[in-house]
């Protein structure tokens, strides 16, 4: 089934767009409880916890865009792919939240291998199916409809995950996964509408993996990427430092997420709505000048403002949305402005997730060492708060204004076409 012009109904979209429920409900595990996890139920220390967590994110950051050029090489429906990566994920998330018990060098390395399965088995049916969602339609007001429901999707399958967690532990939520996993791989594969096949001749050389960057757009859409990635992770990273020592709402950190995760999906439809009047990038611009103009607010909250920082997280939450749902429709206008649509969407998309990842490991590493030599010590609310405050909301709301500009002098607002499809353009 080719979708490529067409317009999409709501469930052909649902049957795509579900499948990123269970790949959000693995990826918060691995970002937020492995760590915890592995430092109660194991006899590794957290140095540790620690080395083998950095060894697996760099190795991670190399593993999709090799997986993205393999795929693009391969000429394969990206359905192949999802479906080569369900007993995978399965395999490697049992691993990882079920390990035996073992001595302590086995554990090691036990916890080593079922990560990098993970990242492994992620990365292949992340890559393909957001390649499956770029290439099916070319259409401006398709494009940000499916990366929205993509995203939305997404979003539900955080607050499962750790609503799960929370309620029944990892049994519970292994047992969740394994049900969603296969429910909305089913249906993706059985029901989803499929772009059109590429044939091998059009299949990318062995040198693929240069291809994207030799797109101007893509060069300068990629360095939007990362700014306005770190300028999201870094509050990510400091949340429950901020929620708990400096405001002393640490009990709150829950709801809180919730808000702004609740708000981010409830935005979406906005978002989409602004993206087809204006274009993705526009609307994605005011997003960033939106978040900018909230969340500076947060500096000046005192210990206690519970209701202001609720406020703060409802209204930068919105702008969240876009953060999530135009991106991606906006690389996808990209892939097909350079005439790869169909083709070689899996190229894009593994350098793509190399820029996310590299966008969290930049936060941590800028924000925690500068917050240790300024004098913060975790847990400890005699010093160094300023240093947390200003960490936590004036850089983020610096590094999105900067994103904003890049965005603003990007080659991208000349690539439109009457019609709302991109004009071809390197």
């Amino acid at each position: 089934m080719n979708a490529v012009g067409s317009a999409l109904s709501l469930p052909a979209l649902f049957s795509y767009g579900l499948f990123g429920l269970p790949l959000a409900m693995l990826a918060l595990p691995i970002y937020i409880y492995v760590a915890p996890f592995y430092a109660q139920r194991s006899s590794l220390d957290l140095a540790q916890i620690g080395a083998v967590l950095l060894a697996a994110r760099i190795a991670a950051a190399f593993i999709d865009p090799a997986l993205g050029a393999w795929m693009a090489r391969g000429g394969r429906s990206y359905a192949v792919y999802v479906g080569a990566s369900l007993p995978l994920l399965l395999l490697g998330f049992g691993a990882l939240f079920h390990p035996p018990a073992m001595r302590e060098t086995a554990t090691l390395a036990w916890f080593l291998a079922a990560l990098l399965l993970v990242y492994t088995a992620y990365g292949l049916a992340g890559i393909a199916h957001q390649s499956w969602g770029a290439a099916l339609s070319q259409l401006r007001a398709q494009r940000a409809r499916v990366t929205a429901v993509r995203e939305g999707c997404g979003l539900f399958g955080v607050i499962l995950a750790a609503g799960l967690t929370s309620l029944f532990g990892y049994d519970g939520l292994s047992l969740a996964f394994a049900v969603c996993l296969l429910a909305a791989g089913a249906l993706l594969l059985a029901r989803a509408p499929r772009p059109a096949l590429r044939s091998a001749a059009e299949a990318v050389s062995g040198n693929g993996w240069k291809l994207p960057f030799r797109q101007r757009a893509f060069r300068w859409l990629f360095a939007v990427l990362l700014v306005n990635g770190v300028a999201a992770a870094i509050p990510a990273t400091l949340f429950l430092f901020f929620a708990t020592d400096y405001l002393r709402l640490g009990h709150y950190a829950g709801p809180f997420l919730i808000v702004y995760f609740c708000a981010a999906a409830a935005s979406m439809p906005a978002w989409v709505a602004l993206a087809r009047r204006f274009g993705e990038a526009r609307a994605w611009g005011g997003a960033m000048l939106l978040a900018a103009c909230v969340f500076v607010w947060a500096y000046g909250l005192g210990a206690g403002a519970a209701w202001g920082f609720a406020t703060i997280c409802l209204l930068s939450g919105l702008a969240l949305g876009a953060d999530l749902a135009l991106p991606p429709a906006l690389l996808a206008g990209l892939i097909g402005a350079a005439g790869h649509a169909g083709r070689h969407e899996a190229a894009y998309f593994g350098w793509w997730n190399w820029g996310v990842q590299m966008s969290l490991a930049l936060a941590a590493g800028i924000a925690l060492p500068l917050l240790a030599w300024l004098g913060y010590v975790p847990g400890n609310s005699s010093g160094g708060l300023p240093a947390l405050s200003a960490a936590y909301a004036l850089l983020p709301c610096a590094l999105k204004l900067l994103a904003a500009l890049l965005l603003w002098r990007a080659p991208l607002q000349h690539i439109y076409s009457e019609t709302g499809e991109y004009r071809p353009c390197i």
